[in-house]
């Protein structure tokens, strides 16, 4: 077996690969919508949208020339320079799609893809061009620069084009049925849900047929001299549909129209995106076998690429097969859904993003135009348009389990109709959008119309946005860079170049492989501050008293890591104190949106009590920056290489570590177990921490008088006992509000008082 019969093996082993990492990006792009507005449970939707990709990969033929001829004109190259440029677009897909997976970021398989391919082909071209002895100018005759400048262009344009499409009519929308839509439902759903439906049967039945493989001559011409007829009967079939429904039935319509747009999505995708995974390596088949029907097959250009090309239905649904697998077992495509289903939610809750400068200035300036632009309009307008978005007194009404959705229906049909419709008709002009960008933008869009960016929210969320399309930018210039790079160690490299790359991928995806458990383990956490349907006020406080003992286990594992990493100057042990001291920051917070959340159970109690409980707010807070103080200054002082600790010193810093560290373990037990036995005994051991600790304040001023004690180490002790001291207090006073909460509800108890039940809300991170 020749080198280029192994180029074809590995070419379809990373093809492999390359769907299984791109559907694990990708598949946010369909499941978005359905699993945010949990429109079924989610083996409903997964069958629906494994349905939806079987059918669209048949669609998907017409777009596979833009693997062959869109970006590089293929009669400049003969087959063994074709086979450098696709060996290193496949190796640099698969390490840069697994890299974005991992972080959770969406980001675009046809960027990469166009990029790759741009910068592979460039980097042969030159290569090709030196050795001629020819200008570099030479090189744009390689390149097909008015398709790849068209393509470049589409992706750009459909970015701004999908956002003010998916804004502007989940605002018509809204307007129509509003945010209580379910009385409005029944007059207009049926018009509505034929009009959406009907519209996804033009895009994808009329349009997409194109690249059907399975449609002949005759009828894409049938299909093409009745698009109007048919338009015409799938809306007066769908709306008379769904309007008998209505009337018979309790089905809510928005469900199907979801279920059947999630559907469209996943067969839009499938048509426009598997060129992305399997076009360069059906092309790299096509060269060699063009290349082996002739006298000279390392000689011969490629002119036949050029030529139109219809792929094989067996390709098709083999390639379809691995992406469906991969949907139901990717854990990946799990983290990329959820970041685009967080920035879009309706709710408050934990934000993944930190606000930036720019994401401030961004809100600052749309709330500006937003506030001027209004005033165009009449009064009366503005006021019958608030009343119609006004969603104060819309209360989602929770599933089964107690939670709420992320968004409601009408949005989530709004957001597949609208993507679902851009991606076929870019299908229909074989124009390979990027199917993230849209169905992304077009839910960041319907998600600004319906006021999902509240003022306590927005810059959180443009930080995402911003984030993500950053991300897109980042994607491009890797792509190329990455490819051109790899195209030129192949080249010169060959077989061993690409056995080494080939390590390289495997190496990078083994390491990311563990970087996404650490980063699932982290979510996985925080999943354990989720309160679900509380029954009443004396559960609701207990669980958030149990999840404070968790929060102090976690202080506890810091706060000794952060000694232990000062004594022996150790800078591994002090990052790892510094990344469980972000993930106490994050803890803190979101067991604090717990605490607000149970004070709507506690109204009918004294105002004392619940003023009570919003001090251990207080409390957590202060216990969580005393942490980073004593994480930061050990971290800070070992990093600058500064001199040890006195013997002395660290003697009496190890008796008070082992003093809180015992504090924190109790306190940690009584509040997991619920129960209060070591309350007096905690309260004992600090009283005597503080005497410890004024003793060691005197031992030290008489050190800093002897001139012992330099001032650097004087002000770090100082600050290690009275923050380990700071602790213990805080400590001891969320353990005061513990035991007075436990004498409440046993007072209720013994006097019959039944607290209310829990207002229909969940506690989100």
């Amino acid at each position: 077996m020749d080198f280029f019969h192994i180029a074809i093996v590995i070419l379809f082993g990373l093809a492999i690969s390359d769907l299984i990492v791109g559907v694990s990006n990708d598949a946010v792009n369909f499941l978005n919508s359905s699993i945010g507005s949990r429109v079924a449970p989610r083996h409903v939707i997964m069958i629906i949208a494994s349905l939806g990709m079987l059918a669209g990969v048949t669609f998907s033929s017409g777009m596979m020339e833009v693997a062959r001829k869109g970006i590089f004109h293929p009669e400049y190259f003969t087959m063994p320079e074709l086979m450098v440029v696709f060996l290193a677009v496949m190796l640099t897909d698969v390490i840069l799609l697994d890299l974005y997976n991992t972080f959770g970021l969406p980001t675009s398989t046809t960027v990469s893809i166009v990029f790759e391919l741009l910068g592979a082909a460039v980097a042969v071209a030159l290569l090709k061009v030196l050795q001629a002895g020819d200008a570099l100018g030479q090189i744009i005759n390689y390149i097909n620069t008015a398709k790849a400048l068209a393509i470049i262009g589409g992706i750009l344009l459909s970015v701004a084009v999908a956002f003010v499409v998916g804004a502007v009519i989940q605002f018509v929308t809204r307007l129509i049925f509003t945010f209580n839509y379910e009385s409005r439902l029944k007059r207009y759903g049926a018009l509505w849900g034929g009009a959406a439906l009907s519209s996804i049967t033009y895009f994808i039945l009329i349009k997409g047929s194109k690249g059907a493989s399975f449609i002949t001559p005759e009828t894409l011409t049938w299909i093409k001299g009745h698009t109007g007829l048919i338009l015409l009967a799938s809306f007066v079939v769908s709306a008379a549909f769904l309007q008998l429904l209505l009337m018979f039935t309790k089905v809510n319509i928005l469900k199907l129209i979801v279920l059947v747009g999630t559907f469209a999505l996943a067969m839009a995708f499938a048509a426009n995106d598997l060129v992305n995974f399997i076009g360069v390596p059906l092309a790299g088949l096509s060269a060699y076998q063009e290349a082996a029907a002739t006298s000279d097959m390392l000689h011969t250009t490629m002119e036949a690429l050029a030529q139109p090309v219809r792929s094989n239905t067996v390709f098709l649904l083999i390639a379809g097969m691995i992406m469906v697998v991969t949907l139901w077992f990717s854990r990946k495509a799990r983290s990329v859904t959820k970041t685009e289903v967080r920035l879009g939610r309706q709710d408050e809750g934990f934000e993944r993003f930190e606000s930036t400068l720019l994401s401030q200035t961004v809100v600052r300036a749309a709330a500006s135009l937003l506030e001027n632009t209004s005033r165009l309009f009449p009064r009366n307008v503005r006021r019958a348009v608030g009343r119609r978005l006004d969603r104060s007194k819309y209360r989602p009404r929770p599933l089964p389990d107690g939670t709420v959705p992320s968004f409601d229906l009408v949005r989530a049909s709004v957001n597949l109709m609208v993507a679902a419709a851009l991606i076929s008709l870019a299908t229909s002009f074989k124009l390979p959008l990027s199917t993230t960008y849209v169905t992304f933008m077009v839910a960041m869009g319907t998600s600004l119309s319906d006021q999902a960016w509240g003022r306590d929210s927005a810059v959180y969320r443009v930080s995402g946005v911003l984030t993500v399309i950053g991300g897109w930018f980042l994607t491009a210039m890797m792509a190329f860079t990455v490819s051109f790079t790899f195209a030129i160690a192949i080249f010169f490299g060959g077989g061993p170049a690409v056995a080494a790359l080939m390590a390289l991928a495997a190496f990078l995806i083994f390491r990311t492989h563990r970087v996404h458990r650490k980063r699932e383990e982290v979510e996985e956490s925080v999943e354990v501050f989720n309160l679900r349907k509380i029954k009443d006020s004396d559960a609701a406080t207990a669980v958030t008293f149990e999840h404070a003992g968790l929060f102090l286990r976690e202080v506890n594992e810091a706060y000794n890591l952060g000694f232990e990493g000062l004594f022996e100057a150790d800078r591994q042990k002090l990052r790892k104190a510094r990344e469980q001291q972000r993930k106490i920051q994050r803890w803190s917070n979101i067991i604090a949106a717990n605490v607000f959340k149970v004070f709507r159970l506690l109204q009918w109690q004294e105002v004392e009590t619940t003023q009570l409980y919003a001090e251990t707010i207080s409390s957590l807070q202060e216990i969580s920056e005393s942490v980073r103080d004593v994480v930061l200054r050990a971290k800070q002082h070992v990093a600058n290489n500064h001199s040890g600790l006195l013997d002395v010193q660290v003697v009496e810093l190890q008796k008070v570590r082992a003093a809180v560290t015992e504090i924190l373990d109790r306190a940690a037990h009584n509040l997991v177990a619920r129960e209060c036995t070591d309350c007096d005994v905690i309260a004992t051991k600090n009283r005597e921490l503080r005497m410890m600790v004024n003793d060691y304040d005197h031992k030290q001023i008489k050190r800093i008088q002897d001139n012992e004690s330099k001032t650097r180490l004087s002000i770090l002790f100082y600050s290690l006992v009275w923050d380990s001291l700071k602790i213990t207090e805080q400590t001891t006073y969320l353990l005061n509000v513990f035991q007075e909460s436990l004498q409440v509800a046993e007072a209720h108890r013994e006097n019959g008082e039944t607290p209310p039940d829990m207002e229909p809300d969940t506690v989100t991170t």
